[in-house]
């Protein structure tokens, strides 16, 4: 699945206009753009945004490729350790899906909570997902 750029949390207003004008418009140009360590340096370059921060962001555009995961997904994912489609295929869903309601208790970050059932959906798809980023 692909996303507008303005979808990836942390980006700024003016990084996304910039982006724009590059012609990455999409979670999957971005992605594509930044999915080595190449591509973030070269891009680090051309916007002045920093490569940890590019690499961030390009995790997040790689777990929206996962059907059903937003930007409020991503942010509780993030909270209970889970950064990368890599570490999502490891995890055992009944156990994240009963960190992410301790999670969201303490913080309030999604107003409904995914089910057990889609969090299965999630790590077997992360699973059949080929590999994009390189570290």
């Amino acid at each position: 699945m692909s996303y507008p750029i303005s979808q990836i949390e942390g980006l700024d207003q003016d990084e996304i206009k910039l982006l724009r004008t590059m012609g990455i418009r999409t979670t999957a140009r971005f992605l594509e753009a930044a999915k080595d360590a190449k591509g973030r340096r070269q891009l680090a370059e051309k916007t002045a945004i920093e490569e940890p921060r590019l690499l961030e962001y390009a995790n997040a555009c790689d777990n929206m490729r996962i059907k059903g995961m937003g930007k409020g997904y991503l942010t509780l994912l993030r909270k209970v350790g889970v950064s990368t489609v890599r570490e999502l295929k490891y995890r055992n869903p009944a156990s994240l899906a009963k960190k992410m309601v301790e999670a969201n208790k303490k913080q309030k970050l999604v107003k409904f909570l995914p089910p057990e059932k889609l969090v299965r959906r999630w790590v077997e798809q992360a699973k059949r997902l080929p590999l994009k980023i390189t570290y």
